[in-house]
């Protein structure tokens, strides 16, 4: 998949060329409410004398109101319910009773602050990072691993049945690695000799000195700009760059300027390589599911550095054809080890940085790939055939209507589809299964601990 199309998972992360949405008053949950068609709830508040009931909220004297948490949703908010209205507020979790501040009000639900967790979970732990609640990166710090596994398991369930009405759907498996210091790749801000990330729901900064969830090399980049940003010579007018990191090289991207209009200097670059190895490289190489990878500033990989190889792995486990189309294709991430196991594949790809990547490595590891540089919607149509088994990776919009269509009328045996929305999941196996798929296989790819974002592997199979 192409950087440009895509959200990475939180920390200002460059996908679809803008910051991850921050989930903080529940701004976002247009995208697990209102966008997905949720009825606001109708349930009253218990009576004198009644124990709390999950989602109703009472008036506080303070002029908050206080609730059980019903549940999360997705975009990482809790749920409870005050005058026929959802109220979302963050950082709480199933079962606590708490007290919140209404901020926002909508037709249909309502954003609010946390005031005070009253009867805490037994699943909350402290947030090892000192600016959890503030900084727009991560959702779920202060909720253990295994809780957060299972939440997100039963979020995707849900939005798959709520958005896509779908049934009678297999368990879901889950895949997932080390849930700290797994991002190879961040976005960052400076605000004079200041560096950090974007805070909730807003472009003011928080400073940081380091990030649990990135990469030891990336901490080292980041305080390595930290460093230079207090010396005199440091142009002021930058304000984001990007890190990427294989962790014995980073490369360095220069990405807004105030006012938009001015470069950096030759000079920055090389001063930045001087403290940050790899820094002025146009691409590095990584290393992952047995495959070196040339991947350019411009291009999409994937961002969690310990799950690469057992995404890849989960994504090919049931390929038994001599060819494959790759759609989304990016630098090769699936294209290339498919081509090394035997099979003839065409790579579709949009993005140019991306495809020359994806050329250079098809030739560096003697694999027969076509990569074929256009989007998949103008691809698809002109195809009268195709490959038996479709790989395909979209952005966070899914695959979409005119490619369903084309998918269905092409008739391919198999199709393993990548996600990171459910939403849109659940809406292109819903119009999947109408035209003769059923889903065989789903597993739960968690490549962003700590985050409410959601990753999902879908082996489709066609009936009859």
């Amino acid at each position: 998949m192409n950087e440009t199309k895509r959200d990475q998972g939180g920390l200002d992360a460059p996908g679809g060329g803008t910051s991850a949405k921050p989930i903080g008053t529940g701004a976002q949950q247009a995208q697990g409410l209102e966008a997905s068609g949720e009825q606001a709830p109708t349930e009253g508040s218990p009576g004198d004398g009644e124990s709390p009931v999950a989602g109703v909220v009472e008036p506080t004297a303070t002029g908050g109101i206080t609730g059980v948490v019903e549940k999360l949703v997705f975009g990482g908010n809790g749920l409870i319910r005050h005058e026929g209205k959802a109220v979302m507020t963050p950082l709480v979790a199933p079962g606590e009773l708490v007290e919140v501040r209404l901020v926002k009000e909508h037709p249909q639900w309502a954003e609010a602050a946390l005031v005070e967790v009253r009867q805490p979970s037994a699943e909350r732990v402290e947030a090892p990072c000192p600016v959890f609640s503030r900084c727009g990166g991560c959702q779920y710090q202060h909720l253990n691993y295994p809780f957060q596994l299972e939440q997100k398991r039963l979020i995707l369930l849900e939005t798959l049945a709520r958005v896509g009405k779908l049934k009678d759907l297999p368990e879901v498996d889950l895949l997932h690695g080390e849930p700290w210091g797994y991002r190879n790749r961040v976005q960052v801000h400076l605000d004079g000799a200041r560096i950090g990330f974007r805070l909730q729901a807003s472009r003011r900064l928080v400073p940081v000195d380091a990030c649990p969830i990135a990469s030891p090399a990336l901490n080292a980049a980041i305080g390595a700009l930290r460093q230079m940003a207090r010396e005199p010579r440091f142009p002021r007018f930058v304000e984001s760059v990007e890190l990427f990191s294989n962790e014995r090289e980073t490369l360095l991207s220069v990405l807004a300027t105030k006012g938009g209009q001015r470069h950096v200097a030759k000079w920055f670059i090389e001063w930045c390589a001087e403290r940050i190895p790899g820094a002025s490289q146009s691409a590095l190489v990584y290393d992952g599911a047995g495959c070196r990878f040339q991947v350019g500033h411009r291009s999409f990989f994937q961002t969690n550095r310990f799950l690469v190889d057992a995404l890849v792995e989960r994504v090919l486990r049931r390929v038994s054809a001599q060819a494959a189309l790759d759609l989304y294709s990016g630098v090769g991430l699936f294209a290339i080890p498919l081509a090394r196991r035997g099979a003839r594949v065409t790579a579709v790809e949009s993005s140019a940085s991306a495809i020359r990547d994806l050329e250079t490595n098809a030739a560096n590891h003697g694999a027969r790939v076509d990569a074929v540089r256009a989007s998949v919607d103008a691809f698809l149509p002109g195809q009268a055939t195709i490959a038996p088994h479709v790989f395909a990776d979209p952005p966070r919009a899914g695959l979409g209507k005119m490619v369903v269509q084309d998918l269905v009328r092409l008739k391919p045996a198999r199709i393993t589809l990548v996600s990171c929305d459910p939403a849109t999941l659940a809406r292109d196996l819903s119009a999947l299964g109408a035209g003769g798929y059923r889903v065989e296989a789903l597993t739960l790819v968690d490549l962003f601990p700590q985050t409410a974002h959601i990753e999902t592997v879908c082996d489709l199979a066609l009936q009859g």
